[in-house]
């Protein structure tokens, strides 16, 4: 009998950034100590079906889902977990111990599975319901950053249905508030997804609908003349931060191309700043973190104005990038975690986190 504990690593789901989650689960499946944890992966389809292990890991090979004969779902009874076939001529009862969601977007960094997880009184990586919530939603993050007095550029939130009905005033607006260029953003999405720099005028109708294609609430941002810097952070109540590294995009901005597809984008690291500027930058990562109240672990993104090199604080990610070769864990490579041993430090979190739950009365 294994003692091994037995983790349910799900990946792919509803969002536009899909793709970009079965890449970083390729990745954990590859490198996760398979000695001390049984991992089962789970696919989920576009249209939300949970796919069978077997079935998940063929999409894990070849990144495509090309059946959905064997599907799943997760029941709760007798205080145990299980995952169950509901479909397919096969038996099945898989009991988990952990679940490693790696969903980037809606429908899995937005705290739905987090809830989804914790009515099954699992223990899951990661940040919480209202943490992954907020995380998820640059306009309510930015909203508390604010409360907190924590510094970061103008930005204003607007709605779908205000384009529906005057996107004239909108845009006029705007150009009062921002003028050009400026960054049109959907308020709930990762990976650069539906993000454009707007130039002028012309170029700002399409940016706008653009974006409310992938959300009915929509960011806009002012353009800052800045260098991108990140950080990682690893922590529940203790907190751990990397040394920063810096983006050099491919292209005019780090978008959805130059993240995933290009080779031309670079990363510094460590980020060639001062260590005063190193400091300052991992205390607001500290902040920002607890500001959401946020566990687990997250990617905390800064701009660092050229001419005055004053330091912002653009967002936070709690679901980042994934892969090997992602900002996360090889910000953590470079300050002495190596990939297998941040998965496994994760792990640990989850179980952490899980058991301090349980200690609240219900």
């Amino acid at each position: 009998m294994s003692d091994r504990l037995k983790l349910a690593l799900i990946f792919g789901g509803r969002s536009s950034e899909h793709e970009v989650s079965i890449m970083s689960a390729r990745s954990i499946y590859q490198a996760i100590n398979k000695d001390k944890y049984e991992v089962f992966p789970i696919a989920i389809t576009k249209e939300g079906r949970w796919l069978s292990p077997k079935i998940s890991k063929k999409v894990l090979d070849d990144g495509k889902i090309t059946s959905e004969q064997e599907q799943v779902v997760l029941i709760t009874e007798s205080n145990a977990s299980y995952l169950v076939n509901i479909k397919g001529d096969w038996d099945l009862k898989l009991k988990i111990d952990l679940v490693f969601p790696v969903l980037h977007g809606p429908f899995g960094e937005d705290g739905t599975i987090q809830g989804l997880l914790e009515m099954a009184n699992l223990p899951y990586v990661g940040a919480g319901v209202a943490a992954s919530a907020v995380g998820m939603d640059k306009g309510m993050m930015k909203d508390i950053f604010k409360a907190k007095g924590l510094p970061q550029g103008n930005y204003k939130v607007i709605y779908r249905y205000m384009l529906e009905e005057n996107m004239d005033y909108v845009i006029e607006e705007l150009e009062d508030i921002f003028g050009y260029p400026c960054f049109v953003k959907p308020a709930n999405l990762g990976s650069s997804v539906g993000v454009s720099k707007v130039h002028n005028r012309e170029e700002m109708p399409k940016a706008l609908q653009k974006a409310a294609e992938h959300d009915r609430k929509i960011i806009v941002e002012e353009y800052i003349n800045c260098r991108e810097l990140e950080v990682s952070v690893l922590g529940n109540d203790q907190i751990e931060v990397s040394i920063a590294g810096e983006i050099i995009p491919a292209k005019e901005f780090y978008d959805y191309e130059a993240k995933y597809i290009s080779d031309n984008s670079r990363l510094l690291i460590p980020a060639p700043i001062n260590e005063e500027k190193m400091e300052e930058i991992r205390a607001l990562a500290i902040q920002a973190y607890r500001a959401i109240d946020c566990q687990g672990f997250a990617r905390v993104d800064f701009f660092m104005e050229r001419e005055t090199e004053k330091i912002l604080v653009n967002e936070i990610n709690t679901i980042p990038g994934f892969t090997r070769i992602s900002m996360y864990p090889k910000l953590w490579e470079a300050t002495g975690l190596s990939y297998p041993e941040l998965i496994d430090r994760l792990i640990q979190l989850a179980l952490e986190r899980h058991t301090n739950m349980k200690r609240n009365k219900f």
